[in-house]
């Protein structure tokens, strides 16, 4: 937090006039001169005035906040009943926070140009999803020469273990340079979280291995593709299990705060609803988003008044034959060979559902039924 965003808040606590003013190195040493009571930090015959230091005089108290180029930023705080207890804190809070920021460019000149971008980028991002009226649009001193204007393909990857060390940013990123491209941008989000984003040429050449035909389903079989490749090789090299979700490409720099909101709203779906998955693509969980929206006390209640018609449904054996039937399009004779069990087999389960539930999933309107209260029963189990 910025000196000038905890004014307020300190002005609220002290309960009097508290602002921020600007003093060359001259005033400053002329109010330590005329000054009753003086405090210069750890070396008081310094001429420099430190971050902490402070000079009090008629009830008023400059406290250095920032001094550059000799150029000084001072808290003034109109009070004279302020205890020295309490503007020993604020210098203390002061010192402190100089000591970090100098420990946080001392480790930022350590790191490569394209992680030291990518944490401002980090940054920005956040504090856009954290606000009330977030900026959708990139600022210009972040679009790095208008590279981020191009479409891209955004991932979005949360590693499994929490005990295992982070590896390092240049580890990762070298390693999604030698699977995707050099032209990748890598992004670090909370803790075990990463944003990345591949060129739109993945999916060029992921749509002429597929299929000629170029419709929405092709390029959405593509990105599934890509991101399967994608897991497959960061499980085995890198972290182990993780997590990973894949959208529809586009302009980083107009849509990376809605886009980083998706992907993080399809893990959680994908978690939530499908347990033992690790590839979530959004387009394949619209159904649960939209359960999702629903209050947990109707979602309940409408799976309580469902269960009641039969205890089918929480059969191992059922739930792993319906699962399969609705993964394979709801085809009797893929769904057989899937669960190598012969065709009638499978047709005298779905006979038997009938007729203790009333619900024929072999039409439609019956199969988006069953679909539902699957759903909503591997939630409602788990909590």
């Amino acid at each position: 937090m910025s000196t000038t965003e905890w004014l307020n808040p300190l002005e609220h606590i002290l309960n009097c006039p508290v602002r921020l003013v600007t003093l060359q190195q001259s005033d400053w040493e002329e109010l330590t001169k005329k000054a009753d009571r003086v405090f210069l930090g750890d070396d008081p015959n310094s001429r420099l005035a430190a971050e902490g230091s402070r000079v009090e005089q008629e009830g008023t108290v400059w406290i250095v906040a920032g001094n550059v180029n000799k150029t000084i930023e001072a808290i003034e705080i109109q009070s004279p009943g302020l205890q020295q207890r309490e503007l020993e804190l604020i210098s203390w809070t002061l010192r402190t926070q100089s000591l970090r920021n100098q420990t946080t460019k001392a480790s930022a000149a350590s790191l490569s140009e394209s992680e030291n971008f990518a944490l401002k980028l980090s940054e920005w991002i956040q504090q856009q999803l954290e606000s009330e009226e977030p900026s959708y649009s990139i600022p210009d001193s972040l679009t790095a020469g208008g590279k981020l204007f191009a479409e891209m393909i955004p991932f979005l990857l949360i590693t499994e273990q929490p005990n295992t060390k982070q590896a390092a940013f240049s580890e990762l990123e070298k390693l999604l340079r030698s699977f995707l491209a050099d032209d990748i941008l890598l992004i670090p989000l909370k803790n075990q979280e990463w944003l990345i984003w591949g060129p739109a040429s993945l999916l060029r050449d992921a749509d002429s291995e597929l299929a000629d035909d170029e419709d929405e389903e092709t390029v959405e079989d593509s990105l599934a593709s890509i991101c399967h490749g994608l897991h497959e090789m960061l499980a085995s090299e890198w972290i182990g299990e993780c997590h990973l979700a894949v959208a529809h490409p586009t302009s980083p720099a107009k849509g990376i705060v809605e886009t980083t909101a998706l992907l993080r709203e399809t893990i959680n779906l994908g978690r939530k609803f499908h347990v033992g998955t690790n590839i979530h693509l959004p387009w394949m969980l619209q159904l649960e988003r939209l359960l999702n929206a629903i209050p947990e006390v109707q979602r309940s209640r409408y799976l309580e008044h469902s269960l009641k018609r039969s205890e089918l449904f929480v059969e191992a054996e059922m739930l792993a034959t319906l699962e399969a039937f609705f993964a394979l399009d709801c085809n009797v004779s893929e769904t057989a060979k899937k669960l190598y069990i012969h065709r009638n087999t499978l047709l005298y389960r779905l006979d038997k559902l009938k007729q203790e539930t009333g619900l024929d999933v072999r039409q439609f309107r019956d199969a988006v039924l069953v679909k539902i209260i699957l759903l909503l029963y591997k939630v409602t189990k788990r909590n």
